[in-house]
């Protein structure tokens, strides 16, 4: 009997033991885990179609946890958070933001992270907070989900346009307008010679009208210097006559400044002097007159109209 007790008792102190041991073992890897790992709260202001537990969390592009647990906010079922295991050696600073990205064409999301400034303190857990919240940002994937209604609205309309615009009558119209220009095309393949002379000839007039613009230029050039040459000298000449035009009225002046009383006596006496012989001059033109208009009335004489007529023999 106490052979048997002594057994039940080393069997009971063998499996107390273990699960000591064991217990020991587990406290020691959980310490570790918790030395190697650190958890934080993502939380969304937007769906996170695609998100998933075990989804892959990055840090610029390098993989440094992956998502624990997902759930709706207790106070806004509007935010979804998010809970993640990153690595404790992960850069999560206070400036760190988070947002949703697309992995690859699976349609799978995962976690980017991003920021954290070489002088930003690092993210830490605090009384209202016991596992640290890194703030989120709504990502291109939010966006391009939010507008693809009004993309499929924009597509519909579009297609609807295009259905107008390939219409039967427009499509008529467009084949008639491609056939014309066909036959333009075929006229102008005909008439291709004609366009190379016509061609050539306003080649050729064009550089005769440079040749005479050139000379008209020429011209211009030498009208110019010669207006200016002459005009200049006949401005010189046309000065030195008005100074000595100016020059003889001031002499003038002067003459009749200094005789002024021999043109006076001058004045007095020879024109009464004169005015008998202009009443003689007058009565000898009247005289003549009267001479000529006798001349005329004997003009049988002088211009011979009675003359007698020439004798012709038989």
């Amino acid at each position: 009997m106490e052979t048997r007790a002594h057994h039940v008792l080393i069997g009971a102190f063998t499996i107390g033991a273990f699960v000591l041991a064991l217990a020991f073992v587990l406290w020691m890897s959980k310490t570790g885990v918790d030395q190697r790992y650190a958890d934080y709260d993502i939380v969304f202001t937007e769906a996170v179609s695609g998100l998933s537990v075990g989804g892959l969390v990055q840090y610029n592009g390098i993989k440094v946890g992956e998502v624990r647990e997902l759930h709706l906010a207790a106070d806004d079922p509007r935010k979804v958070v998010a809970r993640v295991r990153l690595d404790a050696a992960a850069p999560v600073k206070e400036d760190t933001r988070a947002k949703l990205a697309l992995q690859g064409v699976t349609g799978l999301s995962f976690i980017q992270l991003s920021g954290g400034a070489p002088g930003s303190p690092p993210l830490l857990p605090t009384r209202e907070h016991p596992v640290p919240v890194i703030p989120s940002e709504e990502s291109a994937l939010s966006k391009l989900l939010a507008s693809g209604s009004d993309i499929v609205v924009t597509a519909n309309d579009l297609l609807l346009r295009m259905g107008e615009i390939l219409s039967a009558d427009n499509v008529d119209r467009i084949s008639a307008t491609l056939e014309h220009l066909d036959a333009l095309s075929g006229a102008l393949a005909e008439q291709r010679g004609d366009i190379a002379t016509a061609v050539h000839q306003l080649a050729e007039a064009t550089a005769a009208m440079k040749k005479t613009l050139a000379t008209i230029d020429t011209v211009a050039n030498s009208t110019n210097a010669l207006v200016r040459d002459d005009a200049r000298k006949l401005i010189q000449t046309a000065d030195a006559a008005l100074a000595s035009v100016n020059k003889m009225a001031e002499s003038a002046g002067l003459l009749v400044d200094d005789n002024r009383a021999a043109i006076g006596a001058f004045s007095n006496q020879g024109l009464r002097q004169i005015g008998p012989t202009v009443l003689e001059l007058r009565e000898t033109l009247r005289s003549l007159k009267q001479l000529s208009d006798k001349l005329g009335a004997s003009d049988s004489l002088l211009l011979g109209r009675d003359q007698p007529k020439e004798f012709q023999p038989q």
